[in-house]
């Protein structure tokens, strides 16, 4: 069965999981922002990207402060909310609404992570590491801020061109 694990263990599985999650949104984003048709929102995806590839060398730089790898645990909700923006991308949805879609699928992905770092920061609390704890506030500092700029961004185009074409695709 194995040794018992204990709550360090637990904070290193949450560090994994992390890991995990971002590998796998490195390889998303690009597809997602190959699929907005909005400018702004494939900047977006695209800025964010250059961001995740900051926030898995900031975790790398954790596991190393606990001489630790980086592996072995594969983030099953992320692959999850991957597949859900896959689906979104390929349906044949009108662009603005195919936009939305994307926009939502990637706000599920923000609040996951930002759920996520909040606990390992938490954790890192719990265990008396300062100094890690304020690693992962900078990284679900900037989940947070993607996930306003995401808000903005449905709020002030997005959801309102999908919505406006909607009502043209009624009164046709």
């Amino acid at each position: 069965m194995g040794k018992t694990k204990d709550f360090r263990n637990l904070f290193i599985d949450q560090l994994r999981d992390l890991y995990s999650a971002e590998t796998q949104l490195i390889k998303a984003l690009p597809k997602m922002a190959e699929a907005a048709t909005l400018p702004a929102l494939r900047d977006a995806f695209l800025g964010h990207l250059e961001e995740t590839k900051g926030h898995l060398e900031r975790l790398e730089e954790l596991f190393q402060a606990f001489d630790e790898k980086p592996t072995g645990k594969t983030c099953a909700a992320m692959k999850g909310m991957i597949s859900e923006g896959d689906e979104i991308a390929h349906e044949k949805y009108t662009l603005p609404v195919r936009d939305a879609g994307l926009i939502a699928a990637a706000q599920r992905v923000e609040h996951y992570e930002m759920a996520a770092y909040g606990t390992a920061r938490a954790f890192a609390l719990q265990l008396n590491d300062k100094s890690i704890a304020a690693k992962l506030q900078l990284t679900l500092k900037e989940e947070s801020d993607c996930d306003k700029k995401l808000t903005l961004l449905a709020r002030s185009a997005v959801n309102e061109r999908a919505c406006q074409e909607q009502e043209q695709l009624v009164n046709a």
